[in-house]
């Protein structure tokens, strides 16, 4: 999926759109892997002043883009509802993320309750672990909101 699909699912938008491209795939027991990509260009406004002279993107963000790829993997479900997190644990991060890298994001859900789901996910840079997590999601009617 392109960008422009990814909006039809997702309700983040520039600058906060955080994935360039998605595909769903399935792993050798028939369930959904998201793999998703970003470039780091460089230009990004979280860059700005995370760190003068050594541009990193932080954490926190590396967490949001990890978050909207997992997200693609409910995204039957998303029709009319906004994912929210509601955990984050385990997440360790391994190397920085600079500009010009492109992040490969990987995402698989391990178990579900009702509109909760609990997913895996990492980063990779160059085949090289960059970050991952255990992350818990809710998804919330639009009419709540």
């Amino acid at each position: 999926m392109t960008r422009e699909e990814i909006k039809t699912y997702l309700p983040h938008r520039e600058p906060m759109l955080l994935i360039d491209e998605v595909h769903i795939e399935q792993d050798e027991n028939g369930n959904n892997i998201s793999k998703s990509t970003y470039f780091v260009t460089g230009y990004e406004y979280f860059l700005e002043g995370h760190f003068p002279n050594y541009p990193v993107v932080p954490g926190v963000i590396l967490c949001e883009m990890m978050g909207q790829s997992s997200a693609m993997l409910m995204k039957e479900e998303l029709i009319g509802r906004t994912p929210f997190f509601t955990g984050m644990t385990d997440v360790r991060f391994k190397r920085p993320a600079v500009p010009h890298d492109t992040l490969e994001i990987t995402a698989r859900i391990y178990n579900r309750r009702a509109l909760i789901f609990f997913v895996d996910a990492s980063i990779q840079v160059k085949g090289e672990l960059c970050a991952s997590g255990k992350f818990t999601f809710a998804l919330v009617d639009n009419k709540r909101l």
